[in-house]
């Protein structure tokens, strides 16, 4: 398993989950679209650490940056990414 370090908390991906699915589970506030690697809309940066994609994105990925769609993490890696707020009604 991964471990994942964000900006607020550190979680492992279970076994079979992308990095997308690892971020959604936990509460990340991450845009998406596509699920494929097509469109960049989960484009996030890479602090630390490295990734593989089973297939090269069609979207654009600069250095230090991960589509978390479609890679996995191979080993620790650290993402800018932050936990959704929660709006608590009055």
């Amino acid at each position: 398993m991964s471990k994942v370090r964000t900006q607020d908390i550190c979680f492992e991906l279970q076994a079979g989950e992308t990095l997308l699915d690892g971020l959604e589970r936990t509460g990340h506030a991450i845009e998406y679209q596509c699920r494929g690697g097509y469109c960049g809309s989960c484009r996030t940066s890479l602090i630390t650490g490295r990734v593989r994609y089973q297939q090269t994105p069609l979207a654009f990925v600069a250095s230090g940056e991960i589509l978390p769609c479609c890679c996995q993490p191979e080993g620790e890696i650290q993402l800018d990414v932050a936990l959704a707020c929660v709006k608590k009604q009055a």
